[in-house]
């Protein structure tokens, strides 16, 4: 169950009201007239179902309370209600496959922002990945990949296309490439102070790498696993099931790769560099398409279950 609080003008309290009551997804409804301030007007607070939630905050913004007070939501840990259970088995569809998409379009732009705190991590990831690299250290790797925030802007990007929010989008791709760009270059300055230093040298390039290797020899099967990676990812996000993520972060070498080029342009071994940004080029568009292709599908689906909240007429929402 999620909590469900309302902002509402005084004169738009009844229709809102109407429209709760008439959804079978939703228990506990309170109304607090007159509490809120600003903006002035009434709260109202419900339970409402995961799976009814999406329908419900589409026919709210028809009523254009997004715009003339408030919607949010927040997750119930624990509900013990008779009233709540009666909503959840009410409520079309399975509350696991429910998606909501607000939700999830706020969730991604904020994840997506171009801050200090994203490029920090990117570049630490990074600089720990071309470490990996020059120790052949697997486990080092995997850090890497687990401490990279790159799927956040690369989700971003997929959810913009989908919803056609084109603010997000743009957002999001200048986080990737800004943020990948200075992440090798913070890395590239590194590794020339490491080969000034007398720490590594071109030799590097030829030295046997069991372990690192396959960053620079892009095949099939790095697009197969990072489509893979990316339908797990978006499922994962869509779902709330934030610890699925790492086993998608761990699954690409998006941060790795990046690693390398940074390396391959201090060492100046242009075989590297052209692999590894292959590698990147690869892991990026192969996530970017498998995250597109699986809203596509989710949106498609639950379009599909019956809402039973009514909507205004003649009032249709994109």
């Amino acid at each position: 169950m999620l909590h469900l609080r309302l902002t509402v003008p005084t004169d738009r309290r009844q229709d809102v009201l109407d429209l709760l009551q008439a959804e079978v997804g939703i228990a506990n409804i309170a109304v607090l007239p007159n509490c809120s301030i600003k903006p002035p007007g009434d709260v109202i607070l419900a339970d409402v179902a995961r799976e009814s939630a999406d329908g419900v905050i589409l026919a709210l913004r028809d009523h254009r309370i997004d715009v003339v007070g408030t919607i949010s939501l927040d997750s119930i840990d624990t509900s013990i209600s008779r009233a709540a259970e009666r909503a959840e088995d009410g409520a079309p569809g399975e509350g696991s496959d429910a998606v909501i998409w607000e939700q999830v379009i706020r969730a991604t732009d904020a994840d997506s922002a171009m801050s200090v705190t994203y490029i920090a991590f990117l570049a630490i990831a990074t600089v720990l990945a071309s470490i990996a690299i020059v120790l052949d250290s697997a486990v080092l790797i995997v850090g890497a990949m687990v401490l990279g925030p790159e799927f956040g802007p690369m989700a971003a990007v997929a959810v913009g296309i989908v919803h056609r929010r084109h603010s997000v989008v743009r957002q999001a791709v200048l986080a990737l490439v800004a943020g990948f760009a200075a992440a090798i270059a913070i890395t590239t300055l590194l590794a020339l102070a490491a080969r000034g230093l007398g720490w590594i040298d071109a030799s590097l390039a030829d030295a046997a790498r069991p372990q690192t290797g396959f960053i620079i020899e892009p095949d099939k099967w790095s697009l197969i696993v990072a489509f893979i990676a990316g339908i797990a990812g978006i499922l994962s996000l869509t779902a709330s099931r934030s610890g699925a993520l790492v086993g998608v972060f761990i699954s690409v070498t998006t941060v790795p790769a990046a690693g390398n080029v940074a390396l391959a342009v201090a060492l100046g071994t242009a075989s590297e560099f052209w692999g590894s940004l292959l590698q990147l080029g690869i892991n990026i568009g192969a996530i970017l398409l498998a995250g597109i292709l699986t809203m596509l599908v989710q949106r498609a689906v639950w379009r599909r279950v019956p809402r039973a909240a009514p909507r205004p007429a003649g009032v249709h929402h994109p």
